[in-house]
């Protein structure tokens, strides 16, 4: 009960700072406007170099372009919903560099709702919308004999990646409590994450696709799934079922990036200033 409560109570933290930089962002609508329609434009450039490279391919690995698509608008969605979410987390380190960090710990609220909704960044859901819109045109162009196994499967593959990929921000999170200054080291793993889950695995070298199978599972949000849909060769030669484990990965993702959270909180000492 009591963690469930501290749940709550983070949710509804989060929530009320979330909503207090969206009334601050919708101050000046035009300006939002413009960042979000920016943010759209500047994301989409990944898709324009996927187009590019099929204007000279008829296919990627064995993909083809609406099979990428799919795997691009999957994983910019989901990656795009957790970077909405929790994306402020990279500043946590200049945060405790600046000292700025020991403000939080006096407020009557949970620390990583503070830093998670901390400069909500709403003009993200340019990303988001770029995102469906890829994913929109590989549901309409992709040859895939829709089951009703494959339909649920694609709702839950968004949320189930928004989830790890919250995790992985998290963790990124706890880790800048011992590397003061690791934003860039996070963000080889979110955003360059993200970048390499936008390719078919099939054109990565074993060794890699095996890391972010068993190390890093990042191929959940994405790669495992998408191959069942696809009716694709699944990667290292996985069992079919692993294609229906992302929930469970995500749970797992989530509970371990909460335990390394709560030991980088409990290791932090002040900066003194």
């Amino acid at each position: 009960m009591a963690e469930t409560s501290r749940v709550g109570e983070g949710l509804r933290a989060y929530r009320l700072i979330a909503a207090m930089w969206i009334r601050s962002t919708m101050t000046y609508r035009t300006s939002f406007a413009i960042t979000a329609l920016g943010n759209l434009l500047v994301t989409g450039l990944d898709f324009v170099t996927i187009l590019l490279m099929f204007s000279q391919v008829g296919s990627l690995g064995g993909w083809t372009l609406p099979e990428v698509a799919f795997l691009y608008g999957l994983s910019v969605t989901a990656f795009g919903i957790a970077d909405l979410l929790l994306g402020s987390t990279d500043a946590l380190g200049s945060r405790i560099r600046d000292g700025s960090f020991d403000t939080l710990l006096v407020r009557p609220a949970p620390v990583l709702a503070q830093v998670g909704a901390d400069r909500f960044a709403l003009r993200r859901l340019g990303r988001i919308t770029q995102g469906v819109l890829v994913l929109g045109y590989a549901l309409g162009r992709a040859d895939v004999d829709w089951t009703v196994p494959k339909v649920l499967l694609v709702p839950v593959m968004l949320v189930s990646g928004s989830a790890i990929f919250c995790a992985v921000f998290v963790a990124g999170a706890a880790f800048q409590f011992l590397a003061q200054d690791a934003a860039e080291v996070q963000n080889a793993f979110t955003y360059g994450g993200t970048t390499l889950l936008q390719y078919p695995p099939a054109v990565f070298g074993k060794d890699l696709v095996r890391g972010v199978t068993f190390v890093l599972p990042l191929a959940f949000v994405n790669w495992l799934p998408a191959s069942y849909v696809l009716d694709r060769p699944y990667p290292l030669d996985l069992p079919p079922w692993t294609a229906f484990a992302p929930p469970l990965v995500a749970v797992a993702c989530c509970v371990l990036a909460g335990l390394a959270w709560r030991a980088g909180l409990r290791s932090y000492r002040s900066t003194g200033s």
